[in-house]
């Protein structure tokens, strides 16, 4: 039986993780900002300040929708 588009669609964006991935991924990703913020006002590297705060929050948007883009692509993740 095949799937249809919407279907796997559906899947892909289920919630994949439970409570203590979800916080522990909303921990990460507001050290991430904290890290951004450090590193856009401290004058360190405004590129390394934009790379830092992409990925803190795509990880909050993890926390929040309950949902891993790794485990989404198939890879086990430990939380």
């Amino acid at each position: 039986m095949k799937s249809s588009p919407k279907n796997v669609e559906d899947n892909f964006w289920t919630c994949n993780i439970d409570r203590r991935g979800r916080l522990i991924r909303a921990l990460i990703g507001f050290s991430c900002l904290g890290v951004a913020a450090y590193l856009w006002w401290g004058k360190e590297s405004v590129f390394w300040s934009l790379g830092v705060l992409v990925c803190g929050l795509l990880v909050l948007f993890e926390s929040i929708r309950g949902w891993c883009v790794a485990r989404a692509f198939g890879l086990s993740t430990p939380f």
